[in-house]
C-alpha cells in the first residue's frame, strides 16, 4: 500500500518543513518538497495542516483494578479514544497483581488484555510491588523481554520503602532499565487523611488537601539522592504537578543527575477551584490539582525545558462508579482522570497557538521524547525514512468545543467538557492507515502491535532540561 500526504508543513522535534510525504509498507519511505508518483498511490492533501509524528502517550492505566473499582476503558475503548485524539502509541503503567506475584505475573495478564483489542501499538511499563532476591533477578529477563522501564509507588498498597528503593535503583541501573516513579510521601499523607475523616472533613477538596505540595515534592527530592547514591542511576518522575518539585529537579540537573520529568494538560490547565464545585468527584486523582501558581510554573517548565514528556495518566472511573462507590466521601472515591483523546490537542491550542511554545517543542513533548526515553526513537516519534509512518495531522485554522458526547472513551464525562481549542485533529495514521477522518473512527480492533522496546540509554535519551541549562549558564 502507497499514501502520499502532500503539501503539509511537517514537523519534527528538529526542524519543520514544507514538504510531501510518501509511505510505503506502513514505513516512510520518502520526504522532498515534491513528490510525483502513479495515479494508484491514494493522496491526502495536507494543505494548510501541519503533519507531524503521531502522539506518544507514556502514562496510560487501562482495564486496571484499583482494589476498590476497575477502571471502564480496556484496551480497545482507551486505544481508540487515544487514536481520534492523535496518539499512535501508548505504554501503559500495569497496576499491581496478587501478593507476592513476579514480574511475569502482570505482563502475561496484560498481554492477554491488549491482544485482539488495542487500536495502536502498545507497551507496558513493569511495576515493582515489592523487593526480594527473585525480583531483582527477573529484571533482566523482562529487559530483555522488551519491558525497559519498571514503576516504583511510594504510596498506596505496596509503596517501597526507602531500602527498597535503593535496592530497586541498582539492578535496574545495572539492567539498562529506566525507573519510573510516582513521588508522595505516604506517612504524610496517611496522617493528614486521618485528621480529616476523624474529623468528618469528607468532601472532595479535602482530597487535595490531605495531599499537599510538600508531600509530592519531598518525595521527589528524596527520589533524587536516592538516585544519586545508587550509582546515579536515570530518574523519570511522573505526573509533576507542582512548581517546587520542579525546583528540586532543576537543581539535580545543574548537578548533571540523569533525571526527566513528565506532567499532565490537568495539571497545567485546571486548578484546585473544581474542587469546590458541585460535580467535584470527577476531579480526584493523585496527586491532586494545584492552585493557579502551580499551573504558571509547570508552563515555564515546558517553555523553557524543564519539563521532558506530556503523557495523560488517563485512568478513568465514571462518575457513576465515583458516586456509588464513594458516597460522597473523598477516601472511598477511585482516583484518576481520563485524557487519552484530548492531550494533542489541548496542548496544541494552550501551547502552540498561544505562542507558547513552538510546534517543535510541541513534538518533542508529546511524541519524540517519550519515545527516545522509553526505547521506541527512531521507530515512533520521527517522520523520517524508514520510521514508522505513524502520523497526525493538525488542521489549525478550525476549531474545537470538546463535548463528552463526541469523544471514543467509555467513560460518562469529561474533565475538559466545553474546553474550547484552536485546532483540530483531521486525520491519525498509524503504519500507514488511516484509523481516524474528520471525525469518524476508522481503526479496528487487534490491529497495534506489542512494541518490545529497546534498553534504556542516555546516548538516545534527549539532553536533559537543555533550555533550562543553556539559558542559565
Amino acid at each position: 500500500m502507497r499514501l502520499l500526504i502532500k503539501n503539509g508543513l511537517v514537523v519534527n522535534a528538529d526542524g519543520q518543513a514544507k514538504q510531501d510525504l510518501l509511505i510505503e509498507g506502513g514505513r516512510v519511505k520518502r520526504l522532498a518538497p515534491r513528490i510525483e508518483v502513479e495515479p494508484t498511490c491514494e493522496i491526502i492533501d495536507a494543505e494548510g495542516c501541519y503533519v507531524m509524528p503521531g502522539g506518544v502517550d507514556v502514562h496510560t492505566h487501562f482495564n486496571i483494578d484499583t482494589g476498590l473499582a476497575r477502571s471502564c476503558d480496556d484496551f480497545f475503548t482507551g486505544t481508540r479514544a487515544a487514536a481520534c485524539g492523535g496518539t499512535t502509541t501508548i505504554v501503559d503503567h500495569m497496576g499491581f497483581g496478587p501478593s507476592g506475584c513476579r514480574l511475569r505475573h502482570q505482563l502475561e495478564a496484560y498481554q492477554g488484555y491488549a491482544a485482539y483489542k488495542a487500536v495502536i501499538d502498545y507497551s507496558f511499563h513493569g511495576v515493582i510491588q515489592h523487593i526480594n532476591a527473585a525480583i531483582l533477578d527477573e529484571i533482566p529477563m523482562m529487559v530483555e523481554a522488551g519491558i525497559s522501564s519498571f514503576k516504583l509507588y511510594l504510596t498506596y498498597q505496596y509503596k517501597l520503602n526507602d531500602d527498597e528503593v535503593l535496592q530497586a535503583l541498582h539492578h535496574l541501573h545495572r539492567a539498562h532499565a529506566l525507573a519510573t516513579v510516582h513521588p508522595e510521601n505516604d506517612a504524610a499523607i496517611k496522617q493528614k487523611r486521618a485528621e480529616f475523616i476523624t474529623a468528618g472533613k469528607t468532601a472532595p477538596r479535602y482530597h487535595a488537601l490531605s495531599r499537599p505540595v510538600e508531600c509530592e515534592a519531598e518525595a521527589i527530592a528524596r527520589m533524587i539522592n536516592l538516585a544519586q547514591l545508587a550509582g546515579n542511576a536515570p530518574l523519570y518522575i511522573v505526573h509533576l504537578s507542582n512548581g517546587l518539585g520542579l525546583d528540586y529537579l532543576r537543581l539535580a540537573r545543574a548537578r548533571h543527575q540523569p533525571v526527566w520529568v513528565e506532567t499532565c494538560p490537568q495539571y497545567l490547565l485546571l486548578d484546585d477551584r473544581c474542587y469546590e464545585r458541585d460535580d467535584a468527584l470527577k476531579f480526584i486523582l493523585s496527586p491532586p490539582l494545584r492552585n493557579a501558581s502551580n499551573n504558571d510554573a509547570l508552563w515555564c517548565g515546558i517553555a523553557d525545558g524543564g519539563i521532558d514528556v506530556v503523557a495523560t495518566d488517563h485512568c478513568t472511573f465514571s462518575m457513576a462508579q465515583r458516586q456509588q462507590i464513594s458516597g460522597g466521601d473523598f477516601s472511598r472515591c477511585p482516583n484518576g482522570l481520563p485524557g487519552v483523546e484530548n492531550r494533542l490537542l489541548l496542548m496544541f491550542s494552550n501551547g502552540v497557538m498561544t505562542g507558547r511554545i513552538t510546534p517543535e517543542r510541541f513534538v518533542a513533548l508529546t511524541s519524540t521524547n517519550p519515545a527516545k526515553l522509553f526505547g521506541m526513537w527512531p521507530q515512533k516519534g520521527l517522520l523520517a525514512p524508514e520510521s514508522d509512518a505513524d502520523v497526525v495531522i493538525i488542521d489549525p485554522k478550525r476549531t474545537t468545543t470538546i463535548r463528552h458526547e463526541m469523544l471514543h472513551d467509555n467513560a460518562d464525562y469529561s474533565p475538559w467538557e466545553g474546553f474550547i481549542c484552536q485546532g483540530a485533529i483531521r486525520q491519525t495514521l498509524s503504519r500507514g492507515r488511516v484509523i481516524y477522518h474528520n471525525g469518524k473512527f476508522t481503526g479496528s480492533a487487534g490491529q497495534g502491535r506489542f512494541i518490545r522496546r529497546q534498553p534504556f540509554s542516555a546516548k538516545h535519551a534527549p539532553a536533559s532540561g537543555t533550555h533550562f541549562n543553556e539559558r542559565n549558564q
